[in-house]
């Protein structure tokens, strides 16, 4: 450890099924933080180390603040965050309390609809009431995880057969998933760093791609992004608003992505991730950029952020 900078601990990996991008995200971070010379950066891969295996890696590396890069329901949903609230190290992003609710898509939209901001509608499948058959529900809907991200095992079911199959095939490795009307449109996400949006980004998937999905996300180069799109001035104005609405409301911390469709109705509000990418395809750093702050100086700000909460 150096004895003027401080030790920033990296994390990456985790057991979710995003551990992928959380590698990708992960080595970006560790690149950025090292190029700014400021700190003292060891990056660590974990699996889901219990509390005294990850103590003893706080300890063994003399870290001061933890940088969790880590996206899905284990590594940005509360688990992780809990073990280190309880090993009493900063870290960066949002608390275990609200990281849980973020997470998790119906908590979400409850939320949201308390706030008045514009939801589709969404039924749980199965529903504890047992009101909702898969068979019973009109297409089109998006069956999707009710705790995951990166559009991981979500489908968009045009037919009735598909829905059935959809939630079917969801429900061998998952207990419940989330049935939400399809509302078509642009694909609209705001980032919030510190308490405050960055410039609203549209997504623009390839002619050929079913919609932004994981390899839209990640591994294909002709998704198109445009930061500050011609959309109404009224529409990217509540995109903001309710990002930091929901931002503020679920007690988030320090960064995050609120994701919408927005249409000839308006916007309508879809989820928000606590922990977005860090990768070369990411969304907040690209609209950070666009306002003059480079990768390098967005992953200072939030360690920083961390840092002053020693």
């Amino acid at each position: 450890m150096s004895k003027h900078k401080p030790t920033v601990l990296v994390l990456m990996g985790g057991p979710d099924a995003e551990r992928p991008v959380s590698l990708m995200s992960g080595a970006e971070v560790t690149r950025a933080l090292r190029e700014l010379d400021h700190y003292h950066v060891v990056d660590l891969t974990i699996d889901q180390p219990r509390r005294k295996e990850l103590q003893s890696l706080i300890a063994e590396h003399q870290a001061h603040v933890v940088f969790p890069v880590l996206h899905g329901p284990w590594g940005e949903g509360g688990p992780l965050q809990t073990l280190l609230e309880m090993i009493e190290i900063p870290f960066v992003g949002s608390p275990s309390e609200a990281a849980w609710g973020a997470m998790d898509k119906i908590e979400t939209k409850y939320l949201a609809d308390e706030l008045d901001i514009t939801i589709p509608s969404s039924w749980i499948i199965p529903d504890d009431e047992g009101l909702h058959n898969p068979k019973d529900l009109e297409p089109p809907l998006v069956i999707k995880p009710i705790d995951d991200g990166s559009s991981v095992d979500l489908r968009i079911c045009h037919t009735s057969e598909e829905i059935e199959a959809a939630c079917s095939e969801l429900l061998q490795r998952r207990e419940k998933v989330l049935a939400e009307r399809y509302v078509p449109g642009r694909e609209i996400t705001v980032g919030i760093l510190l308490d405050k949006a960055l410039p609203v980004t549209e997504i623009i998937p390839a002619e050929d791609a079913v919609f932004y999905d994981y390899a839209a996300k990640y591994e294909r180069d002709d998704t198109r992004y445009v930061v500050e799109p011609d959309l109404p001035a009224h529409d990217a104005v509540k995109c903001r608003e309710w990002s930091l609405k929901m931002f503020q409301a679920l007690g988030c911390r320090d960064i995050a992505r609120v994701d919408f469709i927005c249409n000839e109705k308006g916007p309508w509000f879809l989820e928000i991730n606590t922990m977005p990418g860090f990768t070369t395809h990411s969304l907040v750093p690209m609209a950070a950029k666009h306002i003059g702050i480079s990768f390098p100086e967005l992953c200072g700000q939030l360690v920083e952020a961390a840092l002053a909460r020693r």
